[in-house]
């Protein structure tokens, strides 16, 4: 496994702001080692781990941008209009064979091969044709309507480079080219599990004082969307022995560590006594709200994220901060840009300065501009306002309340994975 040396990171404050905390992250972290070769198909999430070189141009050949007719732009008079004779027509998939002389014009359609003589294409909409013959109004321009050979990409040319995430464009894109095969990286892999005595597996009734574990649910989901191959622990109870065992499992397998619980300074807190035990906690506190309880660190050699117990503090501190760290032993790079905007925020925000807040919000649009609301309750549990939210609002820490129609920054889920 390909990975960052460096020293254990040490401070004088076991808090970091949230800014500090990402770059600690990033700072370790390197791309995992490891590839194979897989079909166009079954690339569809996978990152490249080598350039994908273009071997032909793309468009191969000259062709038309529009339907319309192939003329010599010599022919067309500069004012009033001008009649040519058509002499053939041009498909996408059958191109006219002959040459375009002068006072010719060929009927094209989109996609065909320009025919030899021809420069410009002349929009269908704008043309009279009758009796063999096609009038074309003056004001055209040289060349216009073309696509060039190699336009969109040349023979020899990087079409996407290595560290590439592949959506639908890419896999079109790779088709292309013609091409059957790219190497990826082999997927990163995750083992997650929830801590807690209190923790009850759905579809069983509750016993006093139980909930249900959500947060495996929530983190399989984030995990599928990022193209993880997962290891499912399941729900190890708070107890030493065990979660040593789960520790020692986990780390034997994956690349990477998630718990959800157990990071607080509560009695039954057992995770960060055990990792620094194991293997080392380069920190475990964050100013951020929700989520201040987050501990990053290495198990043997897998690296360690233990998430909040709280369901909305797991989905905060993964889209923060876990997400690009796992992206970046993805190979992903560059990482994607957050999907930031600042909009007027349409009520009141409570807000104490010394933390950075990330809060539950709905985008609107009224009257033609975006506007920003809490979108419900802003507890750290309640899960349904994070499902109804479409953005986080972002409150730096310095920042103290907000009043109505003041501007905040907003994070898009949208920009999330």
């Amino acid at each position: 496994m390909e990975q960052k040396p460096g020293s254990p990171i040490t401070r004088r404050s076991p808090n970091y702001t949230a800014a500090e905390a990402r770059q600690a992250i990033l700072d370790r972290l390197a791309p995992i080692g490891g590839w194979e070769r897989v079909d166009v198909r079954s690339a569809l999430g996978r990152v490249l781990a080598e350039d994908v070189i273009a071997p032909c141009n793309v468009p191969a050949h000259d062709n038309s941008a529009m339907d319309g007719y192939a003329v010599r732009f010599a022919d067309l008079a500069p004012q009033g209009e001008s009649t040519l004779a058509i002499v053939g027509t041009a498909f996408a998939g059958k191109p006219f064979s002959g040459m375009v002389g002068a006072g010719q014009a060929v009927r094209i359609m989109t996609g065909a091969p320009i025919p030899q003589g021809a420069d410009t294409i002349v929009v269908q909409e704008v043309t009279r044709a009758a009796d063999g013959k096609v009038v074309v109004p003056a004001g055209q321009r040289a060349g216009q309507n073309l696509r060039r050979a190699g336009e969109d990409l040349a023979l020899g040319g990087v079409a996407l480079p290595a560290g590439k995430r592949c959506g639908p464009a890419e896999l079109g894109l790779i088709a292309s080219l013609g091409i059957a095969e790219v190497v990826v990286r082999r997927r990163l892999r995750v083992a997650f599990f929830s801590t807690g005595d209190e923790l009850a597996s759905i579809g069983k009734p509750l016993a006093p004082g139980e909930v249900y574990d959500s947060n495996r649910y929530t983190l399989f989901g984030a995990l599928s969307r990022l193209g993880c191959d997962l290891i499912d622990m399941g729900v190890v109870r708070d107890d030493p022995p065990a979660l040593e065992a789960a520790f020692r499992d986990a780390s034997a397998s994956a690349d990477v560590i998630l718990t959800s619980g157990g990071v607080s300074v509560g009695e039954a807190d057992f995770i960060r006594e055990l990792v620094n035990r194991l293997g080392e906690v380069a920190f475990w506190k964050i100013d951020i709200k929700p989520g201040r309880p987050m501990a990053f660190g290495r198990v043997g050699d897998a690296w360690l994220f233990g998430l909040p117990g709280n369901p909305v503090a797991v989905l905060v501190t993964f889209y923060q901060f876990v997400q690009d760290a796992l992206q970046t032993l993805s190979g992903v790079s560059p990482l994607p840009e957050p999907a930031l905007i600042h909009v007027e925020c349409a009520e009141t925000i409570r807000k104490q300065p010394g933390r950075r807040e990330f809060v539950r919000g709905r985008l609107h649009l009224v009257d033609g501009r975006q506007t920003v609301r809490l979108a419900g309750a802003q507890g750290s549990g309640i899960l349904r306002s994070m499902s109804e939210a479409n953005c986080f609002i972002v409150l730096p820490e310095d920042r103290g309340d907000v009043q109505a129609g003041e501007s905040v920054q907003v994070q898009i889920f949208d920009g999330l994975v």
